[in-house]
C-alpha cells in the first residue's frame, strides 16, 4: 500500500544540479597583494604621505622648496581658501554664573573676570574682604545690589556657603572657528590654534588660553558636548589671556577639523604613542591645529582618524606623563621657538 504523500509536499522529483559554470574560480583566486602601508589612506604610513603631499603643495604655493621655512607675506595664510557664509554671530555658554563666598568673589574682581552684578546682604559684616570687592567693584562700574539673605540664598543654591556676598558672571561670547583663521590671516601670520578633545578641567582650560596668548597662539576651539567651557575658574587661572585670546565653540569637534582642514590648516593631534616626535616637527611654520585630548582617554578614536600626524612628546621618564595643559605649553613653546627660526 503506498504511503500518502504529506500534504503540500511537490510531487516533482528533483532533476540533476547544474554545475558552477567555474563562478567560484574568482574568489579562489583571492584579492591580489595587499597594498603598501602608504598607499592605505587609514593607515598612519598613508596619512603622513598625505601630509607631506600636502605641504609640498603649500610651500610649493609660497615659494619655498624642501624643508625650508619662511613667514607668509599676508593675506590668507598658505593653503587657505576663502571663506563664505557672511557674518557669523558668536555664541554663549549657557545661563550666567554666580561665585558666591568672600574669598572666591574678590579673587574674580582682582582676575577682572567681566561681572554683571555685585550682591550683599543687608547688614553683612564689613570686613576687609567684603570693603575691597566693594570697592573694585565700585571701580569698575559694577552695578552693587543690597538684598535680604532669604533672597541671597535663593540666588546662591542651597548648597551654598556665599559668606554675605555673590558676584553674578555673565555667559561667555564664544567666536567661531573660522573667525580665528581670518584674525591670523588679517595679520599676516599662518594660524596657530588649539583644540581640546574631552578636557574637562577649567583649570586646565584657564593654562591653555594663557599659554596660547603667550607663544603667539590666535585662539583656543572647545566642543559644544562632553567639553569644558570658560567658566569663572578657567578665567581666573588664564590670569586675564581670556580677555585678549578668544575661545572657538564647535558644534562638532570631527567635522570642525574637517573644515579646517580644507581651509588649507593641517591637524596635529598629541599623544603619548604618536608616530611623530616634537623635535623632528617639519610642519611648525604651517598652519596648523594641535588637538589635546583629555588626561584619561587621550583623543577619539573620530579625532585621531582626522588628525594629519599625531605628536608625541618625548620626556626621559617611561613612568611620568603631561597633563593637557603642560603638553600644549610644550607643544606651543617648540612651535614658536622654530617659526621664529624662519
Amino acid at each position: 500500500m503506498a504511503k500518502p504523500a504529506r500534504p503540500g509536499a511537490s510531487k516533482k522529483k528533483k532533476g540533476p544540479t547544474v554545475g558552477s559554470g567555474g563562478q567560484g574560480r574568482q574568489a579562489l583566486e583571492g584579492r591580489g597583494p595587499t597594498p603598501k602601508a602608504e598607499d592605505r589612506t587609514w593607515h598612519v604610513a598613508g596619512k603622513r604621505k598625505a601630509a607631506q603631499e600636502r605641504l609640498e603643495a603649500a610651500r610649493s604655493r609660497t615659494g619655498r622648496g624642501g624643508s625650508g621655512g619662511g613667514k607668509p607675506t599676508g593675506g590668507k595664510p598658505s593653503g587657505a581658501t576663502s571663506t563664505s557664509g557672511g557674518p557669523r554671530s558668536a555664541k554663549k555658554s549657557g545661563d550666567a554664573e554666580v561665585l558666591s563666598g568672600r574669598n572666591s568673589v574678590l579673587e574674580a574682581l582682582r582676575a577682572k573676570i567681566p561681572a554683571s552684578t555685585l550682591y550683599l546682604a543687608a547688614r553683612v559684616e564689613m570686613d576687609d574682604r567684603v570693603k575691597e570687592a566693594l570697592g573694585l567693584a565700585t571701580k569698575r562700574g559694577i552695578p552693587v545690589l543690597e538684598i535680604m539673605r532669604p533672597e541671597l540664598d535663593r540666588l546662591t543654591g542651597p548648597d551654598s556657603v556665599h559668606q554675605g556676598i555673590a558676584l553674578s558672571v555673565p555667559a561667555y561670547q564664544y567666536a567661531h572657528p573660522l573667525d580665528l583663521v581670518e584674525a591670523a590671516g588679517k595679520r599676516g601670520q599662518a594660524p596657530l590654534i588649539i583644540a581640546l578633545d574631552g578636557v574637562t578641567d577649567p583649570r586646565n582650560l584657564g593654562a591653555i588660553i594663557r599659554s596660547t596668548a603667550a607663544f603667539g597662539g590666535h585662539g583656543v576651539i572647545v566642543p559644544q558636548r562632553r567639553s569644558v567651557g570658560v567658566t569663572a575658574a578657567a578665567w581666573k587661572t588664564s590670569a586675564g589671556a581670556a580677555a585678549r585670546t578668544p575661545v572657538a565653540m564647535a558644534p562638532n569637534l570631527t567635522q570642525t577639523l574637517k573644515q579646517l582642514k580644507s581651509e588649507g590648516l593641517f591637524i596635529l593631534g598629541l599623544d603619548g604613542g604618536g608616530d611623530v616626535s616634537l623635535p623632528d616637527l617639519e610642519l611648525a611654520d604651517q598652519p596648523i591645529v594641535i588637538v589635546v585630548g583629555s588626561e584619561g582617554k587621550g583623543l577619539s578614536r573620530l579625532v585621531t582618524e582626522t588628525c594629519d600626524a599625531i605628536v608625541s612628546i618625548p620626556i626621559t621618564a617611561a613612568t611620568e606623563s603631561l597633563n593637557a595643559g603642560i603638553a600644549a605649553s610644550v607643544t606651543l613653546y617648540e612651535v614658536a621657538r622654530r617659526r621664529a627660526e624662519y
